[in-house]
């Protein structure tokens, strides 16, 4: 197993590089074409092999191969070799729960609470909440997962007040935008969001089943409702190897 990438035959790549084109760049397109016929976990040839295969210098193939890396196309594994990537899941634009997302990309959401407990609002969140310092708020920790696997953690605050009851909620598996409109009436209608690149510690990558230093994306949310109220304030921290965002841009007159 430990040689499986180096003994990966280069079947179904092109015989040459296209002519008229950069090498680097030629090698980047077949290598992606490639990655995509093979699918998730599959090994890609070794960087020897794609070298003499196409009769490349190794480190024009390193450079083109972290690129992909880079891009969360491929990603490697110490002494093993370089396998094709899970898909990333986009943020799209619009505000809407993990839940959503995860449904309208086929994909089964759901969830391992850690934590469900009572706090007192801090001076930063009792502030971000519009409550007064001290009052009650309801923390929930969950781990986020789509088709079972972990996509981000997430840590939610709401006060206790507005939402009575939702420490002993059923949020296991449930989505937080449901339960807030089903049995508290509150229509979310947007958020002030705020992502940070980070570099995922070792204690949040064991619960992600990644590798402490992976890169993830941090979102710091605050959601409001129709009447511009601040419902809830929350942390997720992303994955970032399966996780990207998605931004229309506009340039102004």
């Amino acid at each position: 197993m430990a040689r499986r990438a180096e003994l990966a035959p280069t079947v179904g790549l092109p015989a040459r590089l296209p002519a008229g084109q950069p090498k680097g760049e030629a090698l980047r397109e077949i290598l992606e074409t490639h990655a995509e016929t093979l699918g998730p976990g599959a090994p890609l040839p070794s960087e020897r092999l794609l070298a003499e295969h196409y009769g490349l210098a190794r480190m024009t193939v390193r450079t083109e191969v972290d690129r992909l890396v880079t891009e969360g196309l491929l990603y490697r594994l110490h002494g093993r070799g370089t396998f094709v990537a899970e898909p990333r899941v986009a943020q799209a634009v619009l505000f809407s729960s993990f839940s959503e997302d995860m449904r309208a990309r086929g994909m089964r959401p759901g969830s391992r609470l850690r934590a469900q407990e009572l706090i007192e609002a801090g001076p930063l969140l009792a502030g971000a909440l519009a409550l007064a310092p001290g009052a009650l708020v309801v923390e929930i920790e969950r781990v986020r997962t789509a088709d079972g696997e972990p996509l981000a953690l997430e840590r939610v605050r709401l006060p206790l007040e507005r939402f009575p009851g939702i420490d002993g909620a059923d949020l296991a598996d449930g989505s937080l935008f449901d339960l807030l409109g089903d049995r508290y009436g509150v229509e979310l209608a947007g958020a002030d969001q705020r992502v940070v690149a980070v570099a995922i510690d070792a204690e949040d990558a064991a619960l992600l089943g990644v590798e402490a230093g992976a890169p993830g994306l941090r979102f710091h949310t605050l959601a409001r409702d129709r009447e511009g109220t601040p419902a809830y304030q929350a942390t997720s921290l992303f994955r970032g190897d399966r996780y990207e965002i998605e931004l229309g841009q506009t340039r102004g007159s």
